[in-house]
């Protein structure tokens, strides 16, 4: 499925959005700063999340100006994560190119990131709605609770509800903030908020187990990462999860909590069995589930084309490669 399908009805205001986010790189902020952050936002991305808030907030009547302002918020948001995940994970490459950390400090690099942070509260800020605020510092106290998470208590860790609580803290909670925030600038309606957040949940969800699933099967060229490099540091995703169920007795798996995924030469046997085994489709059985409880959230809205856009973006999910 092509992304055009859910991307063309909201390409004017994408446009608008990057414009939102580039000018928090302002001439007033020193020149290193500006380079830094240039470097950050030239490496693209999907731009997923500001799209789901569009298209939600579209669906729903919301003003555009605040769509656009929730939009730069949500990716900024994003894109500061990211800057302290690939520090803290020692990546020297995100989607292929240099990280910041593969040029910068690592005071910097955290500067950067808080930076960001910062700009990204500033614009959520300015929508001029409390409870807004208080779901985008909810938000963030669940990302970097995640994250703490990760760092001291999942490596190795073979556990469904560990699993879970880590994607949703990790992805997750920001697809979920995207869809419900553009919701409640839209209407006060409680039950129409519920179920855009509970899309937001269960695309995020779906997405990073997609996300998990890639990191298997996917090209390393494509996916801008080593294959297998979520084991290689220690963290259990979904296919390994239902690999080490079918096979609870594999060496390589009762290796893991005891420190197994600091050999290499290990993991990659392991990836291999994973690779040819049952695990990668029934991870993507999950995915597929929680896109359909994704579209059954949907039901009640209005038909429209946004309705239908959404619809698409969550079916392409599923079908993405990288």
């Amino acid at each position: 499925m092509s992304s055009i399908t859910f991307f063309t009805s909201v390409q004017d205001q994408l446009q608008f959005v990057e414009q939102r986010i580039r000018e928090q790189a302002g001439e007033d902020h020193h020149p290193d700063l500006r380079s830094a952050l240039g470097h950050i936002l030239s490496a693209g991305g999907k731009r997923i999340r500001p799209t789901l808030g569009l298209l939600v907030g579209n669906m729903l009547g919301a003003p555009e100006e605040k769509l656009i302002t929730l939009g730069a918020s949500v990716e900024l948001l994003h894109t500061a994560t990211l800057v302290h995940d690939d520090l803290i994970d020692g990546a020297l490459l995100r989607r292929g190119i240099p990280t910041l950390n593969a040029r910068w400090s690592p005071a910097a690099t955290v500067l950067t990131g808080d930076f960001l942070f910062a700009r990204a509260a500033k614009l959520a800020a300015e929508t001029d709605y409390l409870p807004l605020m208080k779901l985008f510092a909810d938000t963030l106290a669940t990302i970097v609770n995640g994250e703490l998470t990760q760092m001291f208590s999942a490596r190795g860790v073979i556990n469904r509800d560990n699993y879970y609580q880590r994607i949703y803290a990790k992805t997750a909670s920001l697809f979920e903030m995207a869809s419900l925030a553009a919701a409640m600038v839209s209407t006060e309606d409680e039950e129409t908020r519920a179920a855009m957040k509970v899309f937001g949940y269960e695309v995020g969800m779906a997405f990073q187990i997609v996300d998990d699933i890639l990191d298997f099967t996917g090209e390393q060229s494509a996916v801008g990462k080593p294959i297998g490099s979520d084991l290689l540091n220690g963290l259990v995703t979904l296919p390994a999860i239902h690999f080490a169920e079918a096979y609870p007795r594999n060496e390589d798996v009762l290796s893991l909590p005891e420190g197994g995924w600091k050999d290499t030469e290990r993991v990659q046997r392991l990836v291999d069995s994973i690779r040819q085994s049952e695990a990668i489709q029934r991870a993507m059985d999950e995915a597929r589930q929680a896109i359909s409880r994704a579209l059954k959230s949907l039901s009640e809205a209005p038909v429209s084309p946004e309705k239908e856009a959404l619809e698409n973006l969550a079916k392409f999910i599923v079908d993405r490669k990288i």
